[in-house]
């Protein structure tokens, strides 16, 4: 006779796992998905204790992201617990928290074989690409977490998103005696100006939401803010700010189109623009504007391995502080009720934290 274990622990593997899932446009639903099974080599299994909503997960609910395809369990931020590992693996061990590195590349490409992991041809991002981290608990390549002692859940859901900040400074190569401008003050923006500066440059920020600029200048104490009303006077200010002379890089971080297309507007003479928002419409502008000044344009994708390291060290150290960026919380029993407001400015959201577990 099987012994009283043995009779229901193949029941209790079968007990199915709460997920959210985005299955199509604007709707979030309730599932209920296999477990994830014991990790083999080189995988961790992983219980998520936090998840941070960011512009992507906002692009993707509104079917706007070009990398996406419904249905799609979201989550990509993530402050996640070790529970237990598959062969091979060292450099983690059960009960350590973690960050994740959400890119899955191949290793083998053309862009990983140059280092660019960032930009792997065959990349399949966690929540956009394939299934992510909205959910109790999931399989994961091991060598994408990043532990830390110090940091809570919380923090360590925020990394991807500063990740993505460094990687469009380390893109813009700011130095001694540069003016750089951000564009948007979202997460992404504030990501980008959180290492911008850790630079020499100086700093001027732009946005079309006055509460958004107030933000920074309590938080970052910037007073160079350029409130964007589409009616010239923030070209003026502009001026004002760089002595006539425009900006030498420039970090656009709205994925608007329109913002995109007049960023080049705003260049100094060699001047770069960076783009870290991604948009999937048409970005177009007169050659003149880009060949007069010999402007460099530059895109910026997700974030190199080093990058999550350094970030945990600083958060760790007190260079970076976490604190004034999650604005508003939820449960993941409040998920569904609670997403649709995230969508909005006006609820003054800067960072959303899931509570999952």
């Amino acid at each position: 006779r099987l012994s009283f274990f043995n009779q229901f622990y193949p029941l209790r593997r079968a007990i199915p796992m709460k997920a959210i899932q985005n299955s199509e446009v604007k709707t979030l639903k309730k599932i209920e998905v296999e477990q994830p099974g014991e990790p083999g080599p080189g995988l961790a299994l992983v219980k998520t204790h936090r998840m941070g909503v960011c512009g992507t997960d906002i692009s993707c609910y509104l079917g706007k992201f070009p990398f996406f395809d419904f249905p799609r369990i979201p989550g990509h931020e993530l402050g996640v617990e070790v529970l237990t590992t598959g062969p091979g693996v060292d450099h983690v061990t059960p009960g350590q928290r973690c960050s994740i590195e959400p890119y899955m590349n191949c290793g083998t490409c053309y862009a990983c074989r140059r280092g660019a992991t960032n930009c792997c041809q065959n990349l399949k991002v966690i929540g956009v690409m394939m299934d992510g981290g909205l959910c109790e608990s999931f399989l994961v390549r091991a060598d994408k977490l990043h532990p830390s002692e110090k940091l809570s859940y919380d923090q360590l859901a925020l990394v991807e998103t500063l990740a993505i900040g460094c990687h469009a400074i380390d893109r813009g190569g700011r130095a001694r005696g540069d003016h750089a401008l951000i564009i948007g003050t979202g997460p992404i923006g504030l990501a980008t100006l959180e290492f911008a500066r850790l630079t020499d440059a100086t700093i001027s920020v732009m946005d079309m939401n006055p509460a958004r600029l107030e933000f920074v200048q309590r938080n970052y104490g910037i007073d160079n803010t350029i409130l964007f009303r589409g009616d010239g006077s923030e070209v003026e200010r502009m001026r004002d700010l760089t002595d006539g002379d425009m900006f030498q890089v420039i970090t656009d971080a709205t994925g608007n189109r329109h913002s995109m297309s007049g960023a080049l507007e705003y260049l100094a003479p060699t001047g770069r623009l960076v783009y870290v928002g991604i948009t999937t419409e048409e970005v177009s502008f007169r050659h003149p504007v880009l060949h007069r000044p010999e402007a460099s344009i530059l895109a910026s994708r997700n974030a190199l391995p080093p990058d999550f390291r350094r970030i945990i060290g600083l958060i760790e150290d007190g260079t970076i502080n976490t604190e004034p960026w999650i604005t508003h919380r939820t449960s993941f029993e409040g998920v569904l009720e609670d997403f649709e407001s995230y969508t909005k400015p006006e609820t003054g959201v800067i960072k959303a934290i899931i509570e999952v577990a």
